[in-house]
């Protein structure tokens, strides 16, 4: 499997793992929407511009044009005179997207469990025993 990490600091405010599995345009997506929960993106963020993600991202203007569109139309971008496309914040996206947003780290953390001999339940076990900063965001997020 080929994959190609892009990110360019200055430029773009998310990263993406091209994956020779996947349309380019989803995995852009799916990278800016998860830039999006983790607050690397947030409203009134300017977005690049369709030249910038062609450019930077090395794609076609046409598919970086399709990306902006989706974004567009799922309301996670809104065009600002004077402005360029600026990002919104949409309700929360459905439980659905949001875990499938969290697929691909859980089958890599599933995968390497498998590797290590460990079951599911000893999986679950050493989630409920980390604490870190994330699970502190978790925990709250699970309050509110």
């Amino acid at each position: 499997m080929l994959l190609h990490l892009v990110q360019i600091a200055a430029m773009l405010p998310f990263s993406v793992q091209f994956q020779d599995n996947a349309p380019v345009s989803d995995q852009i997506l799916q990278a800016v929407r998860k830039a999006m929960l983790t607050g690397q993106l947030q409203a009134g963020d300017t977005f690049p511009s369709v030249r910038v993600l062609s450019q930077e991202l090395q794609i076609s203007p046409t598919t970086a044009h399709k990306v902006v569109l989706q974004l567009k139309a799922a309301g996670y971008l809104a065009a600002q005179p004077g402005r360029g496309m600026v990002v919104t914040t949409p309700a929360l996206p459905p439980l659905d997207d949001r875990l499938a947003q969290l697929s691909p780290a859980c089958e890599r953390l599933l995968q390497e469990a498998a590797d290590l001999g460990l079951t599911f339940d000893q999986v679950l076990e050493a989630l409920h025993r980390t604490h870190s900063p994330a699970r502190d965001l978790l925990d709250a997020a699970g309050q509110g």
